[in-house]
């Protein structure tokens, strides 16, 4: 089977970052987001990936390559605008040619992977397969409606009242049969090709379409407040050295070359990259710490800090995110704890 991984889209939700970052790109637990979906394809026995990329392709390029780094080859699949996820498909099919394909969308993470799923599907007559999760506002979802089989009777896109509390994940399964389908819908009032559309076409052409449900968690980083709890389940799973020491304590992985005092205190689940300095600080749980990072004075927890940032301030720094070669200055005032989401290249006095 062939992997499909969307990577385009503009990442309203997550500016500034996605300003000069495309979403799917940004570190989680020190790597990209998409790094996560195509592991588990990769997993899974996919060998040929096709990466759908928009306005920031080349950056996603540079990221990615081709595929060498997995043992797989990968192809770029241009999508000029974010016109839906069966838009995606329909533009993809000289790639997928007439081969079954799994479609995973590339701002989600998934714990415990696809394998399964895959293995199911491929033993499965049905034309198409999708993973749900039970959600506490489905308003903000593709939702299924199941019967008694776990076979799919309808699906309906961001209902204001919802059927179930079934969400689609964005994980899908496909045979060719959904390039018919896709070529049928029409536009959504979001002016979208809509794959909930595609999959319900299939239903109404009596193919069968079957459910599974996430047996794990499940992200989507589409917020600021999904990447940092996104960060958490993975450090919470880290697998790596556990300290015990006076200075560094519980899971941390640390990278080379990174320099620690003893007048730090580091407590895990943590990450720290490569090439950083860390002076007089704490660093606590949950908190993920780029390459090339220096921290003098500085407490840091539950937070996401991208490479080449500078804090320089006894401010605690709590639940926050910040992006590449940001600079943290201490001010005259007295400490507080704030709570940031500041986009590359910033310079802020706290």
């Amino acid at each position: 089977m062939k992997g499909l991984v969307l990577c385009g889209g503009y990442g309203t939700r997550l500016r500034p970052i996605t300003h000069t970052s495309q979403k799917q790109l940004i570190p989680i637990a020190n790597k990209p987001i998409v790094f996560y979906a195509i592991e588990d394809l990769v997993e899974a026995g996919t060998r040929e990936i096709g990466i759908v990329v928009g306005p920031n392709r080349e950056q996603v390029k540079e990221a990615i390559g081709d595929g060498s780094r997995w043992g797989v080859h990968i192809e770029y699949i241009l999508q000029e605008e974010p016109r839906g996820l069966a838009h995606a498909v329909l533009i993809s099919e000289e790639f997928l040619g007439n081969e079954d394909f799994i479609m995973y969308l590339g701002d989600n993470i998934l714990r415990g992977g696809i394998t399964h799923f895959v293995s199911e599907f491929k033993d499965s007559p049905c034309s198409a397969s999708i993973l749900l999760t039970k959600v506490s506002d489905p308003r903000l979802f593709g939702v299924a409606v199941l019967d008694d089989g776990d076979n799919v009777r309808y699906l309906v896109e961001k209902p204001k009242d919802p059927p179930s509390n079934l969400a689609l994940v964005g994980i899908y399964a496909f045979k060719p049969a959904i390039f018919e389908a896709v070529k049928s819908v029409k536009p959504s009032w979001r002016n979208e090709l809509e794959i909930t559309e595609a999959i319900q076409w299939l239903i109404v052409k009596h193919l069968f379409v079957k459910a599974s449900l996430v047996s794990g968690w499940w992200k989507d980083t589409g917020k600021p407040e999904d990447l940092l709890e996104a960060n958490r389940l993975i450090l919470d799973e880290l697998e790596g050295k556990s300290w015990d020491s006076p200075h560094i304590q519980g899971r941390i992985q640390i990278g080379k070359k990174t320099v620690i005092d003893d007048t730090s205190l580091l407590r895990g689940p943590a990450i720290i990259g490569e090439g950083c300095v860390i002076e007089n600080s704490y660093v606590g749980p949950f908190t993920s710490i780029g390459n090339n990072v220096t921290l003098r004075g500085a407490h840091v927890e539950n937070s996401i800090v991208l490479d080449e940032c500078e804090i320089d301030t006894d401010a605690h720094i709590l639940d926050s995110f910040l992006g590449r070669g940001c600079h943290l200055k201490k001010t005259a005032r007295l400490p507080r704890g704030v709570r940031l989401f500041v986009g590359d290249s910033s310079i802020i006095e706290v």
